[in-house]
C-alpha cells in the first residue's frame, strides 16, 4: 500500500509529513560534480545555500494530527503559510538533515523550534526517514514532528532550578559543605545488626569508633564562603589542610553528632570549634541536614557553618567582665564570694589566704590625682597576677585598696613560700618605680582543723588591720619626731 494512501498515516497520533527531496538530491549532484566533498563546511561558508535547499523541498501531504498541532484549517492553509511555521532560524537544524542525506544516511533526527499558524511556539523532535524504493532520488520522505514542548519546558525549568540551587550554594554568605555520610550509615546499621542498643555506652567502651567514622566522611563540595571562613585560596588547598580545620576539639562534637544520628535526628545543630588554615580559631554554629531524597543512605548531606567567633569573643569578654576588675585585671569581689562558697563546700583542706591593703592610696589620690593611684593599682594587679600564674590560687580586688589571695590546698609552708614570692616581686617592682614604692599591710592565715572559712578569713583580716594600724602609728611617729 502506498504511504500516500495509507489509513495509518492519516490516523497516526503523531504529526506526519510526506515530502519530496528529489530537487535537493539534484542540487547535491551538481555540487558533487563541482568537487564539493565536505558539505558541512560548504554550507557553513554560506548559509544561504541551506535556505536554497529548503526551498527545493516539496510538501506532498500531512495527516490530521499535523493540521491539529499547527492549528491549520486544511492542507492548503498549512502549505501556504510554511513561512510562519518555520520562522525561527532553520539553518542550524536543517543543516543536520542535509548533511545526513548527503552522507547516504536514510534517516535523521534533531530537535527544532516551529510555530503554529497562530504564533504559538512548539518545541518538536523531528525525525526523517527516506521511504523504501525512493533511496535513489529522495523523492519520498516521511517526516514526523513530535510535540515535546511540555517536556522541553520541564527540562528548562529543571535547569533553571538547578542553576538557582547552584547559585544559592555558591554565593551563600554561610559556609556550606556537601558531604557523603553513606559509609557512616553503613557502620551504624552494622552495629544495630550486632545487637547494639546503648550506643552511648558503646562509644564509651570503643572511643576509637568515632575516629573510624570521621575517616569515612567524603567531602563532595564546599562554597566560596567556606574558603573565606577558613582562609583557603582554593578548594584544593582546603582539602589538603582539612586536618588543620577539624582539630581534636571537633571529635567530641562529631561524637555528639553520631549519637544524634543513631537516635534518628537527621537534622540537628550545635556549637563547634574549627580552625582556619593559619591556625586561628573559628567558633561556628553547625547545622547538619540529610537531604530529603537521601534519607535511605545519607549519601548527600549538608553541613552549614555560621561563624560565631565574634559573638563568642563578646560572650567571653562579658564573662570576663563579670568576674574581673578591669583596672587591675584581677578577679573581682563577685568572683571572690563565689570562690569562697565553692571552697567552703569543697572537702579539699587546708586552705590558706592572704589579705592585703595598699598603704597610702587615698593620700596618693589626693596629692597626685587618681591617675597616679590607678597606676599603682595596675602595678599591684600585675604583681599578683605574676604571683599566682601556674598555680590553683586566685587573686581578687575586693575593695578600692583591698586585695585577697585564696590558696586552696596550701598548708602553712606553702603559704610562707607564697608570701616570700610576694615580697620578692614587690622588691623588684619598687626598684623599678623607686620614686613611688608600693607599701602593703598584709595579714594571712591557714585554716585549722574543722575551722570554717569565715573564721580563717577573720583571723587574716584582723592580722592585716593590726599591720595597717602599726603602719599609721609609725608614720605618725616619724612625722612628729
Amino acid at each position: 500500500m502506498d504511504m500516500l494512501d495509507s489509513p495509518f498515516f492519516e490516523l497516526s497520533p503523531i504529526a506526519m509529513w510526506l515530502e519530496d527531496y528529489s530537487e535537493v538530491k539534484k542540487q547535491f549532484d551538481v555540487w558533487r560534480q563541482q568537487g564539493i566533498q565536505d558539505l558541512l563546511s560548504f554550507l557553513q561558508q554560506d548559509e544561504s545555500r541551506i535556505l536554497e535547499c529548503a526551498r527545493k523541498i516539496k510538501l506532498l501531504k500531512v495527516n490530521a494530527k499535523t493540521l491539529e498541532l499547527f492549528q491549520a484549517q486544511d492542507f492548503a492553509h498549512l502549505s501556504q503559510n510554511l513561512d510562519l511555521v518555520f520562522k525561527e532560524d532553520m539553518s542550524k537544524t536543517h543543516i543536520t538533515e542535509l548533511v545526513a542525506l548527503w552522507n547516504g544516511e536514510m534517516h535523521f533526527s534533531n530537535a527544532a523550534i516551529n510555530y503554529t499558524l497562530t504564533g504559538q511556539r512548539l518545541d518538536i523532535q523531528l525525525k526523517g526517514q527516506v521511504l523504501p524504493q525512493h533511496e535513489h532520488d529522495l523523492s519520498l520522505l516521511l517526516i514526523t514532528t513530535e510535540d515535546i514542548t511540555s517536556y522541553t519546558e520541564a527540562r528548562r525549568l529543571e535547569e533553571q532550578s538547578r542553576h538557582l540551587a547552584e547559585a544559592r550554594f555558591t554565593y551563600s554568605p554561610t559556609s556550606l559543605w556537601v558531604e557523603d555520610f553513606s559509609r557512616i550509615k553503613t557502620k551504624l546499621d552494622q552495629l544495630r545488626k550486632l545487637g547494639i542498643e546503648d550506643f552511648t555506652t558503646f562509644l564509651d567502651v570503643h572511643p576509637e569508633f568515632v575516629n573510624e567514622c570521621a575517616k569515612e566522611i567524603i567531602i563532595i563540595d564546599v562554597n566560596q564562603a567556606t574558603l573565606d571562613l577558613f582562609g583557603a585560596p582554593s578548594k584544593e588547598v582546603l582539602f589538603k589542610n582539612i586536618h588543620k580545620v577539624f582539630a581534636e576539639e571537633m571529635l567530641q562534637t562529631f561524637r555528639e553528632q553520631l549519637i544524634e544520628l543513631w537516635n534518628g535526628l537527621l537534622h540537628h545543630q550545635r556549637e563547634a570549634v574549627n580552625y582556619a588554615i593559619d591556625g586561628s580559631i573559628r567558633h561556628v554554629l553547625l547545622q547538619f541536614t540529610v537531604f530529603p531524597d537521601y534519607l535511605d543512605d545519607w549519601s548527600i548531606v549538608q553541613v552549614a557553618l555560621t561563624d560565631i567567633t565574634a559573638r563568642k569573643k563578646a560572650e567571653h569578654y562579658l564573662e570576663y567582665l563579670g568576674k574581673h576588675d578591669v583596672l587591675t585585671k584581677l578577679c573581682n569581689r563577685s568572683f571572690y564570694m563565689a570562690e569562697l562558697n565553692r571552697l567552703e563546700r569543697n572537702i579539699l583542706r587546708p586552705v590558706s589566704c592572704i589579705f592585703m591593703d595598699l598603704n597610702g592610696l587615698k593620700e596618693l589620690n589626693d596629692s597626685l590625682g587618681h591617675d597616679a593611684g590607678d597606676s599603682v593599682l595596675r602595678r599591684m594587679g600585675n604583681i599578683l597576677n605574676q604571683l599566682i600564674q601556674h598555680t590553683p590560687y586566685s587573686a581578687s580586688r575586693i575593695g578600692g585598696d583591698e586585695f585577697v589571695i585564696l590558696l586552696p590546698g596550701a598548708d602553712e609552708a606553702a603559704l610562707q613560700n607564697c608570701l616570700q614570692s610576694l615580697q620578692e616581686l614587690l622588691l623588684v617592682d619598687n626598684q623599678f618605680y623607686s620614686n613611688q614604692p608600693i607599701s602593703l599591710s598584709i595579714g594571712y592565715a591557714t585554716n585549722h582543723t574543722d575551722e570554717r572559712m569565715e573564721e580563717m578569713l577573720k583571723r587574716a583580716d584582723l592580722d592585716m588591720y593590726r599591720q595597717k594600724k602599726n603602719y599609721y602609728l609609725d608614720k605618725d611617729r616619724r612625722q612628729n619626731s
